[in-house]
């Protein structure tokens, strides 16, 4: 999996195979499936290779169907959907061995003048704040969590540990993230690598009221994954992942979550089910 930025565009950067059809590369890994933010940020990216550079993607809304397998390339097959004046919107199918894993759909939009609005960012520690604290790499090893690396992860807090008690809210976890290195200063690099993180952490805020963790306590695949971009933002820049789990229910959890910039910005949403199963005797 990719350790720093450099290795991110180099994952990113899909091959060419024909009209609409691209090939996504694999990067020596510990885990026994493909990382799902790296198959939605390469289906971002084959998408986003079909659109005139006019139109920057706003929204992706994707299943995962299937486990990946990571020693083999992923085929990216882009299907048009729409070419309107305003909007654009492209179908991405995934495959390897020849069957789907993975099902994209993603909206650009022409950048245009509109009504403003958004929520008010919450009060946290900084990333630098003594109180908040980076991923340990014991945490890293047990999650054979190699795709991390490419990430600096702090975390305030959960709300099974670091966070006020909000009875409203039982499912939360408030984590700064960010590209661990530079990334170039290309608008849609920033959206593919924050989609590729953007897949990290979201479960937690669904098993914190449970007292479950990662790894040994809990079986975790994510279902789907819906990202709405608001605002442009760079991925190597501290940006603020407020998490909330509303619902958790029939071995699945919902989890929302908002996205800050460190001056308070609304910049993105992100939205994802996943699967957890408590492990025998966890």
């Amino acid at each position: 999996m990719p350790r720093d930025a450099a290795e991110l565009v180099e994952l990113l950067d899909l091959e060419t195979i024909d009209d609409d059809l691209f090939r996504g590369a694999q990067m020596p890994t510990s885990r026994p499936m493909v990382f799902g933010g790296q198959v939605a940020a390469q289906a971002l990216v084959a998408a986003t290779r079909t659109v005139e550079p006019t139109y920057a993607a706003h929204s992706l809304h994707s299943y995962f169907l299937q486990p990946g397998d990571p020693t083999t390339p992923t085929i990216y097959d882009v299907e048009t959907l729409r070419d309107g004046r305003s909007f654009v919107t492209r179908r991405v199918i995934a495959q390897q061995h020849g069957r789907p894993i993975y099902a994209q759909t993603v909206n650009f939009h022409l950048e245009e003048p509109g009504l403003e609005h958004q929520e008010q960012m919450p009060e946290v520690p900084g990333p630098d704040d003594p109180s908040v604290t980076p991923i340990s790499t014991k945490l890293r090893d047990e999650l054979h969590a190699d795709q991390w690396k490419v990430a600096d992860l702090r975390i305030i807090g959960t709300s099974a540990r670091g966070l006020e008690p909000d009875p409203a809210h039982p499912g939360r976890q408030q984590i700064w993230l960010r590209v661990s290195s530079p990334l170039p200063d290309d608008p849609f690099i920033h959206r593919a690598a924050f989609t590729f993180l953007s897949d990290m952490t979201l479960v937690g805020a669904a098993l914190a009221p449970h007292g479950v963790s990662f790894g040994p306590d809990a079986f975790v695949a994510s279902l789907d994954h819906a990202v709405w971009f608001h605002r442009p933002f760079k991925a190597d820049e501290w940006w603020l992942y407020d998490q909330v789990s509303p619902a958790s229910t029939a071995g699945r959890g919902l989890v929302l979550a908002r996205v800050f910039t460190q001056d308070g910005t609304l910049v993105a949403s992100v939205a994802q089910e996943a699967v957890m199963r408590p492990r025998k005797g966890a």
